[in-house]
């Protein structure tokens, strides 16, 4: 397979304005070209609100699924948030990993208690791969990095690993940013996987800072060139290396142990 350049946007998220924000990210993307894969804030067109009366969207009828897929044809590259939709009585804060017309969907699984999402927020029930240029991507959504058993990664009976990378969108705040990055590299590490991580930068509508701190992990824990906690808006640009993956599975074989 193939080495994927990548993208994180990391900026300050408009609270509740998706036109706002919308001009935002093509304004900070503007120039940008030639990579494979872009990653987004968490709830990338209104900021972490559990206001979803107001600012759900139907899978039928949605701006920031129109915008996302228009975007991903101008920059030619696959692109991975997170928005809320709702479907019937239930609300989902749904992973969307759109590849121009190519769409497949995450339900994050894990709703976070502490800031009111499980009181609205349905969980979702699966997890989900895509096979993206030969990479297997994990997607995964803020809250559900704290549960590693939801993605213990595994040889199947080929001998070849359930997923190569795990993809994280977030809303994770200065004041926890520590665990942020502590457990992104422990995920790195334990699933001799790459981790690549987009977090906001700012302050939402409910005064909580954001400190960004969006990295990329490879499957040795060593983190590649981090957006840190200078609150920055920013582009980080990464690359995801076969050859490495390949060469550090080989010579540490304990996904063989499990």
């Amino acid at each position: 397979m193939p080495d994927l350049n990548i993208r994180i946007l990391q900026f300050d998220q408009v609270w509740e304005d998706k036109q706002k924000n919308f001009s935002k990210i093509k304004g900070l993307l503007h120039n940008q070209n030639d990579f494979d894969l872009l990653l987004l804030p968490e709830m990338f067109h209104t900021g972490f609100t559990m206001n979803h009366t107001t600012h759900s969207e139907q899978m039928t009828h949605s701006a920031g699924i129109d915008f996302l897929k228009s975007l991903s044809k101008e920059l030619n590259c696959a692109i991975y948030t997170s928005l809320i939709i709702q479907e019937n009585e239930y609300v989902f804060n749904r992973g969307v990993f759109i590849d121009k017309e190519v769409m497949t969907l995450y339900d994050k699984r894990k709703c976070f208690g502490l800031g009111g999402e499980s009181e609205s927020f349905t969980p979702g029930q699966n997890e989900v791969i895509v096979d993206f240029h030969g990479w297997k991507l994990n997607l995964q959504i803020c809250y559900d990095l704290r549960f590693p058993e939801l993605i213990r990664n595994e040889l199947n009976i080929d001998g070849v690993a359930k997923y190569d990378a795990l993809l994280y969108v977030a809303n994770w705040p200065k004041k926890r940013i520590k665990h942020w990055i502590s457990l992104l590299k422990a995920r790195a590490i334990e699933n001799q996987c790459y981790v690549i991580a987009c977090n906001r930068v700012g302050t939402d509508g409910n005064d909580i800072e954001y400190n960004g701190n969006s990295l990329i992990v490879d499957p040795n824990g060593v983190i590649q060139n981090p957006l840190d906690e200078n609150y920055a808006e920013g582009i980080l640009i990464g690359k995801l290396s076969a050859h490495d993956l390949s060469d550090l599975r080989k010579k540490l074989p304990f996904l063989q142990d499990r």
